[in-house]
């Protein structure tokens, strides 16, 4: 016990694991929040459509030679605003539009990656995360987006919380639904982009649906289930990085094993009470 104390504070003084910390942190705070919405909007499948879409940008940005996070962001952002607009005309369903784009994106990606000359590496790190290798601009960059996004959605929580459980009647009221739809569902690209630094494409949907889900198990009151699944998000980061560190695992994995193990918990305590 005393040894692995002893690791886990030679740890904490690395200066690769406190930037991993402070960026998981930041990411997780704002992760937990918009999970809950997601989850009580029950647009789940929305979440992992954008973030496998994701895949198609970072390809993208190999075969230019940008930056594969600038250009996975905007075309992120583009296809949650094509999903939105699609699925908001009536023709199609929310769940076929995410489909049409999920598989398109995921499609365009594995030409052009196929197409790259050099993207072995590189790749693994989007597709799995590699939070131990994130850098001091991108912890600036975690920092700053969490603040943004926090306050933004702050910001439209009253309206957000109106649309998620009576649309029609947040209509009537004159709120402006598709506007805040909109800002709701673009915060929640850039949340999924700036995820991929910590557990992947592959993953970083997990961030946005259990703990959400685990908080909804617990409580039906909207500032408790924030306060849960926040909490949740920031002790499952900060334990899968000690973890990870500890038994030479991967972080991303770790960290979404015990989110899912938290939800475990929460499933059968909501269960046997």
């Amino acid at each position: 016990m005393t040894e692995y104390m002893n690791m886990i504070s030679e740890a904490l003084s690395m200066g690769f694991i406190q930037r991993a910390l402070v960026s998981g942190v930041m990411l997780g705070i704002f992760s937990g929040i918009i999970s809950v919405f997601i989850v009580l909007r029950r647009i789940s499948f929305l979440g992992s459509g954008i973030s496998h879409a994701a895949f198609g940008g970072v390809a993208i940005g190999f075969m230019t030679g940008i930056n594969p996070i600038l250009t996975a962001l905007g075309y992120s952002i583009a296809t949650a605003i094509g999903i939105e607009h699609i699925s908001s005309k009536g023709r199609l369903s929310e769940d076929t539009a995410i489909g049409i784009f999920f598989s398109s994106s995921m499609a365009l990606g594995i030409v052009l990656i196929g197409l790259s000359a050099s993207y072995n590496i590189d790749l693994y790190g989007y597709l799995f995360g590699s939070i131990l290798a994130i850098t001091e601009s991108d912890m600036t960059v975690a920092i700053a987006v969490t603040l943004v996004l926090t306050t933004v959605v702050i910001l439209i929580t009253k309206e957000l919380h109106f649309i998620t459980f009576n649309e029609e009647l947040a209509y009537a009221s004159g709120i402006r639904v598709r506007l805040i739809k909109f800002i709701f569902i673009i915060c929640m690209a850039i949340a999924i982009v700036t995820g991929i630094k910590l557990v992947g494409i592959i993953l970083v949907s997990a961030l946005l649906v259990i703990p959400g889900a685990a908080a909804n198990l617990l409580t039906n009151s909207l500032f408790r289930m924030i306060l849960v699944s926040s909490l949740i998000t920031l002790f499952s980061v900060v334990s899968g990085i000690v973890v990870s560190y500890l038994l030479n695992l991967a972080p991303g994995g770790s960290i979404v094993l015990i989110m899912a193990l938290c939800f475990l918990t929460a499933y059968l305590f909501r269960k046997n009470s």
